[in-house]
């Protein structure tokens, strides 16, 4: 298993970051937080974790460990697997699922685009005794309180992706201004606005703007 990939950050993309380890490119896969805090050209860490298929090799990889223990775990549940994992963290933190499965929070869980209520109710039963107590006290708590006195958390997900991948802050704010619309019609069909979905839609308003 490879657990970590360690190397300068050769190229971004919306969820993929490639880093140079020994003179090879290491394709990682990534959520947009994760992207956010990479930059091209400088020294990043990733925690990562293969995931084998007949076909295919993949390397997922993550901020810190505990990101990605908790992928690890979400995928002991029936039906989920690397991609729907990495779907949930892209929208919550460790910490915020954790503290969603303690507490019974279903709408926390629907909020994470692929899952619906009954979907919900069965990784509610399943990851019950799987992912622990929160940690710390950036869970789903704290990130409520955010969002209610400050900007939505997905303007400032989306603004710090898009300036990791490049773009001046100034760029940023006018693809967040033209996607708003459409994540305030996801919001209110879904109750949960789908970040990687918007930041390729901001991506291609700044490459038709250039």
């Amino acid at each position: 298993m490879i657990a970590f990939v360690s190397g300068p950050v050769a190229a971004l993309a919306p969820t993929t970051a490639v880093v140079e380890v020994g003179g090879v490119g290491m394709a990682v896969q990534c959520t947009p937080n994760t992207i956010a805090g990479l930059r091209l050209g400088e020294h990043a860490r990733l925690a990562t974790s293969l995931v084998v298929r007949e076909d295919s090799l993949t390397l997922y990889g993550f901020a810190d460990d505990d990101e990605r223990q908790v992928f690890e775990l979400l995928q002991t549940a029936s039906g989920v697997g690397p991609r729907l994992a990495q779907a949930m963290l892209g929208v919550h933190r460790p910490d915020a699922l954790r503290l969603a499965v303690s507490t019974g929070d279903e709408k926390a869980l629907t909020a994470v685009p692929g899952i619906g209520k009954k979907g919900a109710q069965k990784l509610l039963l399943e990851l019950k005794d799987k992912l622990g107590a929160p940690l710390g006290s950036s869970g789903l708590v704290g990130a409520q309180r955010a969002a209610a006195t400050g900007p939505a958390p997905w303007t400032e997900q989306l603004s710090a992706a898009l300036i990791g991948l490049g773009y001046a802050s100034r760029e940023a704010e006018d693809a967040i201004t033209a996607v708003t619309p459409q994540a305030e019609e996801a919001l209110a069909e879904t109750g949960s606005v789908p970040v990687p979905h918007l930041l390729r839609a901001a991506l291609q308003t700044l490459n038709r703007a250039r």
